[in-house]
């Protein structure tokens, strides 16, 4: 999974040589490990699946505990 990963952003990478990513594979309940590792970031970015919905904007559990819990600026991106 961890080269999975690092094939995923090496294209970003690329494109955004001055930004530093720290990737890390961690094991344990995915709101919790992100609010750990937003502990010391500059900016934590969630995503969020596109749904179609008539009220708001869908946001799953764990966008919503890094929104209201993590300590660092969060951006919530939608995806496919």
């Amino acid at each position: 999974m961890a080269r999975t990963l690092s094939d995923r952003l090496l294209p970003w990478r690329e494109k955004y040589p001055s930004v530093n990513v720290v990737e890390k594979a961690v094991v344990g309940p995915v709101a919790q490990q992100m609010l750990y590792a937003a502990a010391s970031a500059d900016l934590v970015v969630v995503g969020r699946s596109i749904r179609h919905s008539p009220v708001g904007a869908n946001i799953g559990h764990v966008a919503h505990a890094v929104m209201h819990h993590a300590d660092a600026p969060v951006a919530v991106v939608a995806h496919r």
